[in-house]
């Protein structure tokens, strides 16, 4: 165990798998189908921070349309089936996750922190043999709120220090996110931040005290400065 650090709660899309991508994807087809198109521009600049329900609500605000809770809820399992479909068609994982994911576990607990839909996450990590790996899984709706609310990294918080039993000190945990949405969840709960620049350039990520190119990137000892 590393004296300093404590523990590493990840944020998934983005940071372990390259899924902003596929997800955009499911969110233009769903869309599609009630006439509307979703730019890729506009979804990375206005929407990526949310999870399915907020992007869909946000989205309706944002255009003016009337849809009701029945509507979204009816748009968020459209686009669920939309990404299944291409979740089972390939790799999703960024280069190098896989072995940093193996290696911080072998050091401190770790936990997932995200906006994701729990079975998306499941079948992933799963799929690329690092399922029980994790102490605690944060995904969509396990919160009241989601980020940019500190609310998903406080519970992840909380998880880990039942899961091991232990008494942790949030300066003594990393999160590590790709967003600045993300970063904002993380630092209002206490956690040290490190930014991957997978999904923005490194100024935009602000409150991030790290920032890396991705998982890659990243070592243990780097994190272990960090908390000291």
């Amino acid at each position: 165990m590393s004296r300093a650090l404590q523990a590493i709660v990840f944020d998934f899309d983005g940071v372990i798998a390259d899924s902003e991508p596929l997800h955009l994807k499911a969110f233009q087809h769903a869309l599609a189908e009630q006439g509307i198109v979703l730019e890729r521009d506009e979804y990375f600049d206005r929407y990526l921070g949310y999870d399915d329900v907020g992007t869909f609500a946000a989205l309706a605000r944002d255009r003016g349309l009337a849809w009701s809770d029945r509507r979204i809820t009816e748009l968020v399992a459209r686009k669920g089936m939309k990404l299944q479909a291409m979740l089972e068609a390939g790799e999703v994982l960024f280069p190098g996750a896989a072995a940093f994911v193996r290696a911080a576990a072998a050091e401190v607990p770790i936990a997932i922190a995200s906006g994701a839909l729990r079975h998306e996450i499941v079948q992933i990590v799963e799929a690329a043999g690092l399922g029980g790996l994790f102490a605690a899984i944060i995904a969509s709706g396990d919160t009241p709120e989601s980020k940019p609310s500190p609310a998903p990294y406080l519970l992840a918080f909380e998880q880990l220090q039942h899961a091991t039993s232990r008494v942790l000190e949030r300066r003594r945990c990393v999160a590590i996110e790709d967003s600045v949405w993300g970063l904002e969840s993380a630092r209002g709960a206490g956690l040290r931040c490190v930014g991957v620049t997978t999904s923005y350039p490194a100024a935009e990520l602000t409150g991030a005290e790290l920032v890396v190119a991705g998982l890659r990137s990243l070592t243990i000892p780097m994190l272990e400065h960090l908390v000291q």
